[in-house]
């Protein structure tokens, strides 16, 4: 609990007033707009091994659906996220690949996965 604090106490240095707290709500609007929802960041976790075909990413991601998948792929290549490739085979190939641009990402990535796992930790903590 007290590392918890202490990084609560950290993060709490990064708005030291209410004017710059008050400036990054935008920003951080923007971000969750783009990236929000319970699906997007699994999506390109999910692809971080490679180039993947729709079944793939499906079977990676437990509980999504083939409609849910489809639209925020849609919605992760609008933003620059995902490029997507249509090959003529037999059936018709398509391929999706994350962009150099994810990378940018990657801080973000390991921050929530810092996070969920501290908050993991506190909600065990209180419910033992």
């Amino acid at each position: 609990m007290i590392e918890i604090t202490k990084r609560l106490q950290k993060s709490a240095e990064l708005f030291p007033n209410v004017t710059e707290c008050k400036s990054s709500i935008g920003p951080i609007q923007d971000a969750l707009y783009v990236l929000g929802g319970k699906w997007r960041i699994p999506i390109l976790v999910a692809m971080l091994e490679g180039n993947r075909h729709f079944g793939e990413i499906q079977k990676t991601i437990n509980k999504i659906s083939a409609k849910v998948l489809a639209h925020e792929l849609k919605e992760l290549e609008l933003n620059g996220f995902v490029n997507r490739h249509v090959y003529d085979t037999k059936p018709v190939g398509i391929e999706y690949e994350l962009t150099e641009y994810t990378n940018s990402l990657g801080t973000v990535i390991v921050a929530l996965r810092e996070w969920g796992i501290l908050h993991r930790e506190k909600v065990k903590t209180e419910w033992n």
